[in-house]
């Protein structure tokens, strides 16, 4: 087998990244339709189901990122993969109810623990420094494709041939990435004696804390707003007598399809004008545009389109400048352990922002409610104002008393 460098690895780990998220936002894509009404789940049951997988993923990710400081990132990216798909397609034949069905997507969410930063940190160790920045963010904006495709497929399929169909069907994608990772070179990391975990080099890093904290703000608002987009557009469609100019899947797929190009163009404003400058004013528009949402669900359907395309920009327009400005910042010797924290501490607040909302939602009125819908993308917007402060209460570290580095310039 043809061993994978340079571009070509780059392009075969966007692939498998995509492969690996396809079945990804199935439980959230069906969940109103077809879940909350077979199980009699309220708003805030089926957020904790959908943000199980997240939980899943928070466990295991300290784990199994800090690990591939020790070992070939490659061979626990194989075995999360594996065990992300298992699960994927078991979910139709063991999930019976609210429990078994969260600790079924819980499982799925642990095996993509040691898929998603593990396969960073494989590609990361496999890449000179100069390529680091735009090949992170195209790996972390394939997310988005991969979202979308999630959203796609496993509507349209469990629609036609039932919800057991949409976990067979997309539980088989990531198959790409076990493609990917099987031909990769492998890189055995350097041998390393001490804690797995450096503490100090993890959490005395300020700048790489800031990035982290930051992040965590982003992921809280992006998977309120992805856990619940369907239900949404499902309440506007049944006020408005279904005439809305856009279907539930073609909103889903829309947003998460210009969640791509809007993190990478994020990621070069924050080379172009300075990492934090541009991070801290994608996240202040992104609360406005979700107060903005909330004011209008009883606004005519169009200009919840606007505002909901508008929000699919700002919304992932961060991810990538954070995730690669971790990176950069990160001490090297404990990178891996610097991304087990940032991923621990975002698929921790995604857990929480998908249950917060439906929590917030069924406190507010319920999904029927406007005040309801009005209250949940409200607590999103709070939620992402916190980012900007995380990235000044590390900049205040970032002014050495030599020449520093210019913020998004490393």
């Amino acid at each position: 087998m043809t061993m994978l460098r340079g571009r070509a690895l780059v392009v075969a780990m966007c692939v498998g990244q995509v492969g690996n998220l396809v079945p990804h936002m199935v439980v959230q894509a069906i969940m109103a339709q077809h879940l909350m009404p077979l199980w009699g789940l309220s708003a805030g049951q089926a957020g904790l189901m959908a943000g199980s997988y997240a939980f899943g993923y928070m466990v295991a990710v300290p784990i199994l990122a800090t690990l591939t400081d020790r070992i070939d990132a490659r061979r626990i990216l194989i075995g999360g993969t594996t065990l992300s798909m298992a699960a994927t397609l078991a979910f139709p034949v063991v999930a019976r109810d609210l429990f078994t069905a969260s600790v079924m997507w819980a499982l799925a969410g642990l095996g993509f623990a040691g898929a998603y930063m593990p396969g960073l940190k494989a590609l990361t160790d496999r890449l000179d420094p100069g390529d680091m920045s735009r090949s992170v963010t195209l790996y972390t904006s394939s997310f988005s494709l991969g979202v979308a495709l999630s959203f796609l497929i496993a509507q349209l399929v469990a629609d036609r041939f039932g919800w057991q169909a949409a976990f067979y069907v997309t539980g088989v994608a990531p198959v790409a990435m076990l493609v990917a990772a099987v031909a990769m070179v492998p890189v055995p990391p350097t041998p390393r004696t001490g804690p797995l975990f450096d503490v100090k080099a993890v959490f005395g890093n300020r700048q790489a804390l800031g990035y982290v904290l930051g992040y965590g703000a982003h992921c809280f608002e992006l998977y309120g707003m992805r856990t619940w987009l369907v239900a949404f557009w499902t309440y506007v469609t049944a006020v408005n007598a279904g005439a809305v100019p856009v279907s539930a899947i073609t909103i889903s797929v829309l947003v998460s399809l210009l969640s791509m190009p809007a993190s990478i163009l994020g990621n070069e404003a924050a080379i172009r004008f300075g990492r934090h400058r541009a991070i801290s004013l994608v996240q202040t528009a992104s609360g406005l545009t979700g107060i903005g949402i909330g004011l209008a669900v009883g606004a005519p359907p169009w200009v919840l389109v606007v505002l909901l395309l508008v929000y699919a920009i700002t919304v992932p327009a961060d991810s990538g400048a954070l995730t690669s400005g971790m990176a950069n910042a990160a001490t090297p010797h404990a990178k891996g352990a610097t991304m087990a924290l940032h991923s621990t501490v975002g698929f921790g607040l995604s857990a929480i922002g998908g249950w917060a909302f439906g929590m917030t939602l069924d406190a507010a009125g319920g999904p029927q409610s406007g005040q309801g819908w009005m209250a949940g993308f409200a607590l999103l917007s709070v939620a992402i104002l916190m980012g900007p402060l995380a990235l000044w209460w590390a900049g205040r570290a970032a002014a050495p008393a030599a020449a520093p580095i210019p913020d998004g310039k490393v």
